[in-house]
């Protein structure tokens, strides 16, 4: 009996903006490494989660939702989702079943069918609907595209999650194993940790925000001697009013962000988190390249 070959492949995530795309990634790979929130376009880069078990390892990639863009932060994000399709085995295009079908799904729609990557269309947030209202809904999908498999999950309940992992894994072609098996994702503990601190204020603050919002870390260092790490980070917002909501009444508000962040850091972390936060405006940031890259969004490496 011949020996089964090792699988692995790329598998981009696209849709629109809030759909459960993180959260479909954060269940798959077991342990929260994308940001959610219920405001749109929480995800800004791309986010590798690597799936691995005995005999395949799938590398996701979480991009940002597919909008029409706004300034210069917006054209950027739009670039990630769209170049993201031209590097993959595989894209999952996920639409959210209590939304239905919207203009941003017909713009992808035509986007898809500018590439040859097998695409399937993933059908979330099924426990929120009645069944039969599913029906129609797949129909309205498969007159507009060719979809290889056309698969409904819940990715917040699970539901049909590992029938959907053994499909993409039969569309992943044969290939060596990329990361070690207990690695979860590319990303550097240091993006992670603004992601969670990000995704914490977002959370808390109802008026602006997200694309308002931009965390740097200032420092990240474990103590001699101790167990303890201590995390330093300016969370960035372009107006003084921001600046504002972020700290709160003396203080609470900032305060609160920091300890929920805590708990998400000490358990990426495994150890015990100090964590510092600072605020600081710079007025426009989302139109200014020297602001993008200092955060981290660098449109030279797509």
């Amino acid at each position: 009996m011949s020996e089964q070959k090792f699988k692995s492949g790329f598998v981009s995530i696209i849709g629109r903006p809030n759909v459960g795309k993180s959260t479909f990634l954060n269940r798959v790979i077991g342990q929260k490494i994308a940001i959610m929130s219920d405001k749109p376009q929480t995800t800004r880069n791309k986010i590798q989660g690597v799936y691995t078990d005995n005999d395949s390892q799938v590398i996701f990639i979480d991009t940002p939702g597919i909008h029409k863009p706004k300034h210069k932060l917006g054209d950027f994000m739009m670039k990630v989702a769209q170049n993201t399709l031209r590097e993959v085995d595989l894209v999952l295009f996920m639409m959210n079943v209590e939304q239905g079908f919207g203009r941003g799904d017909e713009f992808i729609i035509e986007r898809l069918k500018e590439t040859n990557t097998p695409v399937f269309l993933v059908m979330n947030k099924i426990d929120q609907i009645h069944p039969d209202e599913l029906f129609p809904l797949i129909e309205q999908y498969k007159e507009l595209y060719d979809f290889k498999e056309i698969i409904p999950i819940s990715a917040l309940e699970g539901n049909n999650v590992d029938t959907l992992l053994e499909q993409v894994k039969r569309y992943v072609p044969e290939g060596p194993q990329y990361y070690p098996a207990d690695q979860v994702t590319d990303h550097p503990e240091r993006f992670i940790i603004s992601e969670l601190i990000r995704e914490k204020a977002l959370h808390l603050t109802r008026e602006e925000i997200p694309h308002s919002i931009a965390v740097a870390i200032e420092a990240i260092e474990r103590r001699e001697g101790g167990n303890a790490v201590y995390v330093s980070a300016t969370v960035v917002v372009e107006r003084s009013s921001q600046k504002g909501i972020i700290i709160g009444k003396q203080g609470q508000m900032l305060k609160e962000i920091g300890k929920r962040a805590r708990v998400d850091i000490e358990n990426l972390l495994g150890s015990k988190v100090f964590l510092e936060l600072w605020v600081k405006v710079q007025k426009d940031w989302r139109n200014r390249s020297t602001h993008l890259r200092d955060f981290g969004f660098r449109a030279d490496e797509y």
